[in-house]
């Protein structure tokens, strides 16, 4: 689903507002979500998941088309970790 499809679908639920305004209220949740995870809180929404920045480690890799090994230097990622709930409903 792209970012206009979600909107779509939003707006269709809340006809109350204008499409520019469900864009906007998302993008804000967004924001939060990120904003968030920035400053190390966990980020979770019951029956759906949560979200929680993960600090990688420098670690040595191959690049495979070569099989050179190489230092991969220490880097910054987000762990998604589904609910039990949303698991059930898959």
């Amino acid at each position: 689903m792209t970012k206009k499809e979600l909107l779509d679908k939003m707006y269709v639920q809340h006809g109350d507002l204008t499409k520019k305004k469900v864009d906007q209220v998302v993008g804000d949740v967004f924001e939060v979500m990120v904003q968030a995870l920035k400053d190390g809180e966990k980020v979770a929404w019951a029956g759906f998941g949560a979200f929680t920045k993960v600090e990688r480690p420098a670690r040595k890799g191959r690049n495979p088309k070569t099989g050179v090994e190489m230092e991969l230097p220490a880097s910054r990622t987000v762990k998604f970790k589904v609910s039990g709930t949303l698991k059930e409903k898959l």
